[in-house]
């Protein structure tokens, strides 16, 4: 049963991660994969019982029946804006928990493992320790317990000194099996984990989101070879590749590095001091209104404050208004918009809105020149066309939604103040651009009441 259920479970957690490949099959995707870690937590207890029929099994229901009930409380009552944080506190909940494999295996046969079991277990515990608290650093950073800006400790060749020792020490561990050596491994890995965490800006967070969720699905498959575990192994590789490749692809659509966005320091300069001195053509609810009203295609780019002022309901509401009255409307998400991975997306499939009409920056890049109204909520960063033309800017090159090319840009921001990545946007300043200051939601539905009287 054992033999056959394990497999089974890889299979579930594989056509699962298939489907979340398009939106329309990412529920049931997620339904499939969580049926096949239910069918693997069955397994194991089932084996449990076979090894060992004294086991406290209090203590091990109570631990299904707690931590069930925290999941689903958590799934059910979180807010859309703390999903980053939630993806955060998961993948150090993961990270800590094949630490603590590891520290187990290590603690009961006192070091003394095989050479394979012992360097698996170094990694599990390592990397697991190493997740655990960047994790929560990033954590603390999206909840604003930590400033969002990055703080150097050393810079880069410190954190090379740190990470370094951490190895040696790992591989002088599983030499010698000497358990201080093994914790002494772990506590620096945590060390470093805090120290590159820290020096991560928030407009690269959503980028050590998905790493360091990749590391959590390594530490998992390690810690599966340690306690002999396919359905660990599996799913940890599944993670760990999948983390990975999507961090390549996040780095790729912003030109940079994963070394560049992990030890440069991005946006953490002072903003320029011109900033919010020059002048701009602000708009009001009926200025935005009759721009929309008349136009023939509308592109919506959502942006973190759409996400802060959780506008996506009321940016629904205004395009069914606007659809009523025939115009196109479409949505246009950059790859990093938000504070982690598909967070636009996620946010959008909220408030219902189809999925046919959410473009990639591919798809959508072509149109704006075709488009009479652009319709920017709480985006600074993946809008700002210095990036193709400024070579002295920290984002040149990076790829980005040329809203620029539409007839009429409408920003709705609370003010001129530099995002994420703490430069200005000379968007704000060109003369096709209208400025509506106020809390998107606010400015959306006051859009929405005025242009029922147009």
């Amino acid at each position: 049963m054992t033999e056959l259920s394990y497999p089974a479970a890889g299979v579930l957690f594989i056509v699962g991660l298939k489907g979340l490949t398009s939106p329309r099959t990412a529920r049931r995707g997620n339904q499939l994969a969580a049926i096949g870690m239910l069918l693997a937590t069955i397994v194991v207890v089932v084996d449990l019982i076979a090894e060992d029929a004294a086991m406290a099994w209090g203590i091990v229901v109570a631990g299904v029946v707690v931590g069930g009930a925290i999941g689903a409380v958590l799934a059910i009552r979180i807010k859309m804006t703390s999903m980053p944080e939630l993806v955060a506190a998961f993948n150090g909940f993961g990270g800590g928990a094949s630490a603590f494999v590891a520290a187990e295996i290590i603690v009961t046969t006192n070091g003394n493992l095989p050479n394979e079991t012992a360097a698996t277990t170094a990694l599990s515990l390592i990397i697991g320790a190493l997740t655990l608290t960047g994790s929560f650093i990033a954590f603390g950073k999206l909840q604003g317990l930590i400033t969002g800006r990055p703080v150097s400790i050393g810079g880069a060749s410190t954190n090379g000194v740190v990470a370094s020792v951490a190895v040696v020490l790992g591989v002088t561990a599983v030499i010698t099996g000497d358990p201080f050596v093994y914790w002494a491994a772990a506590l620096v890995a945590a060390v470093l984990g805090v120290v590159v965490v820290l020096g991560i800006g928030g407009a690269d967070m959503p980028v050590a989101i998905s790493l360091l969720n990749s590391m959590s699905g390594v530490a998992a498959a390690m810690a599966g070879f340690v306690i002999n575990n396919q359905a660990l192994i599996v799913g940890g590789a599944l993670v760990g590749a999948a983390g990975m490749i999507l961090t390549l692809e996040m780095s790729v659509a912003m030109n940079r590095s994963i070394g560049n966005i992990l030890f440069s320091g991005f946006g953490g300069g002072s903003p320029a001091e011109d900033i919010g001195t020059k002048p701009v053509r602000a708009a009001t609810p009926d200025d935005a209104a009759i721009a929309l009203g008349y136009a023939t295609r509308v592109i919506v780019v959502p942006g973190y404050g759409l996400a802060v002022a959780q506008a996506q309901h009321a940016v629904r509401d205004l395009a069914n208004a606007l659809e009523a009255r025939g115009v196109e409307v479409l949505y246009a998400i950059h790859p990093v918009a938000g504070r982690m991975p598909g967070h636009m997306n996620v946010l959008l499939a909220e408030a219902d809105i189809p999925y046919d009409k959410l473009l990639d920056l591919d798809q959508a890049n072509p149109l704006f020149s075709q488009t009479d109204v652009v319709l920017i909520v709480g985006a600074n960063d993946v809008v700002n066309p210095a990036a193709k033309t400024d070579p002295d800017s920290p984002i040149f090159g990076m790829p980005v939604l040329n809203v620029e090319d539409a007839k009429t840009a409408i920003v709705v921001k609370r003010s001129l103040s530099p995002g994420f990545a703490g430069i200005d946007n000379p968007l704000f300043y060109e003369d096709t651009t209208l400025m509506f200051f106020a809390d998107a939601k606010k400015a959306i539905e006051s859009t929405t009441a005025a242009l029922a009287n147009i």
